[in-house]
């Protein structure tokens, strides 16, 4: 089975007879070179055009029971809740998008920015505030510095509210792994969405 996630910048494919992810750049990756089934989900309407018309390619959002999730939710979000049973997904790329699942079901979920973004809102305010985060901050005890002030006003209360839920906490995404001091046993999943989309896969019976 290859199944394949389109964002903006490429297409992320994961082999799932091999074990194995790599990525092709969408400016100039030729989907209909792929001659094997390909099964995905697709974030970049721009892109859609290339996969119209290739019979090996088969869009999951048809697929996926919308009941408990919103229209206009990213697809991307939609697969990383199926995902899991229990837990709060933390998906950190450009925005950091935090999703609650329990009992199999989407409760809810809130969008914030990403790391990037953060960093440049700072930098916006007062050169002084141009900084790295301190991503080993210990949260248990206030800021006495500066670099530590803005990583805890940005991360630090973020980390604090996904911990909150009391549920097992995810991490996916590009910048994933920095995140991983912010929670005490946090569980890495950078392949958590395809993961998803097999489960999606399953309950329609496509495969």
């Amino acid at each position: 089975m290859l199944l394949c996630d389109i964002g903006n910048t490429s297409f992320h494919f994961y082999d799932d007879k091999q074990g194995r992810d790599y990525r092709e750049d969408a400016a100039a990756f030729d989907p209909a070179g792929v001659r094997v089934p390909v099964y995905y989900i697709n974030v970049n309407a721009a892109l859609q055009s290339r996969l119209d018309g290739l019979e090996n390619w088969t869009d999951l959002r048809p697929a996926i029971d919308w009941h408990d999730y919103y229209a206009t939710m990213g697809i991307d979000r939609v697969a990383a809740c199926e995902a899991v049973e229990e837990g709060v997904i933390v998906d950190a790329g450009s925005a950091i998008t935090v999703d609650v699942v329990r009992g199999g079901r989407f409760e809810g979920g809130f969008i914030y920015p990403g790391v990037s973004a953060l960093l440049e809102t700072y930098r916006r305010i007062s050169p002084r505030l141009d900084s790295s985060f301190n991503f080993d901050m210990q949260l248990d005890k206030m800021p006495k510095n500066t670099r530590d002030a803005i990583s805890y006003g940005a991360l630090g209360l973020l980390a604090k509210e996904v911990s909150g839920y009391g549920l097992p906490v995810y991490l996916t995404g590009g910048d994933a792994s920095l995140l991983m001091p912010l929670f005490s046993t946090p569980n890495y999943a950078p392949l958590l969405l395809f993961s998803g989309m097999k489960k999606i896969i399953q309950k329609a019976g496509l495969c």
